[in-house]
Formats: structure tokens, sequence, C-alpha cells
């Protein structure tokens, strides 16, 4: 006779959270790949990286060049090379800091503002659609879930919190001019 198995969530909680990651991690390169798809709508040839710089840029304001790389964690040559790129299309510039000679502030363009406004709103579309494609009783049981995950994520990464709610980037002064780091 055959002994019952217990489920793997009963005998091996290590099992459970690492069944969660994979599925978190599974979402996670979906949401990559919805992103990918949105930018892929424009005519403007922008990798992913580029983005999530002009996102930082709209959700921050106005920041010096060695915060941007910091927060994106990226060497200040990378992240210069990156705001070249965009500000030659027209997204980003860049402005010497008047208080600080030494610094560069950079800030979204409002022809920037309007591509990721467009490229997250297709974004969000997008996941909106698969949502809704969950039988509602999934849908409520995952509104908890995932805030309970950015809550035990802290302060991480406050760009993950509704713009309206961060006001600033992880590792960013509250006055992006402010010379000190």
């Amino acid at each position: 006779m055959a002994e019952r198995r217990p489920a793997a969530d009963e005998t091996n909680p290590d099992r459970e959270a690492e069944d969660v990651t994979q599925a978190l991690m599974a979402t996670s390169r979906l949401v990559i790949a919805l992103s990918a798809r949105a930018l892929s709508t424009g005519d403007i040839p922008l990798t992913l990286p580029q983005l999530r710089s002009l996102v930082a840029l709209r959700t921050s304001g106005p920041v010096k060049l060695a915060a941007m790389a910091a927060t994106l964690d990226v060497n200040p040559s990378t992240a210069l090379r990156m705001v070249e790129r965009l500000e030659s299309l027209g997204f980003a510039d860049r402005r010497v800091n008047p208080d600080n000679r030494r610094e560069v502030v950079l800030t979204l363009t409002p022809a920037g503002r309007s591509l990721v406004d467009r490229v997250l709103d297709h974004r969000r579309t997008a996941v909106r659609t698969l949502v809704e494609r969950l039988p509602a009783p999934e849908r409520a049981g995952l509104v908890p879930a995932l805030r309970a995950l950015l809550a035990a994520a802290g302060d991480l990464d406050p760009t993950l919190d509704p713009p309206d709610a961060a006001g600033h980037l992880a590792g960013l002064p509250d006055t992006p001019l402010d010379p000190a780091p």
C-alpha cells in the first residue's frame, strides 16, 4: 500500500518559496516582454535600458547625472552615453547645475514625457488585458499578495511605487540641484 505523500508546501516551505520565486521570475519576464512590445509600437529605436532611464526621469524630475548613474547601477560614463543618445532623440535635456558647475542635471523633455506616457499606457493596457482573462477570485487574490510583496521590498526601489507616492528615485536627494549626494 502506497504511503500518502504530503504536498510540497506542507513539508518544505523552501520549496514553496522557490515555486513562488519561479512564478514571479516568469511574470517579470512577461512584463519585460510587454515593455519591449510597447516600445516596438513606436517608430523610435529605443532600448529597454533607455526606456528605464526615461521612466526614471519621468518619476523623479530633474536629477544629477551622477545620481542617475547610481540609480541605474551603471558607470557615470555609461549614463552619459545613454543621456547623449536620449538627448539626440529629443527625449532628454542636460544642463550644467548653476549651483555647482561640475555637475550635470538631467530633465525629461515634453517629447520624452509623451513617449514614456505612451509606452507605459500601452504596457498597462496589455497587462490589464491579461489580468481580465483571470477569473474574478484569482484576480482578487493577486492584489493582497502583490501588495504584501511590495511591502516586503520596503524601500529597495521606490520606483515600484506609483509616481505620485514615490516623488524621487532611490539614492537621489529630494532636491536634485542640491550639491550634496
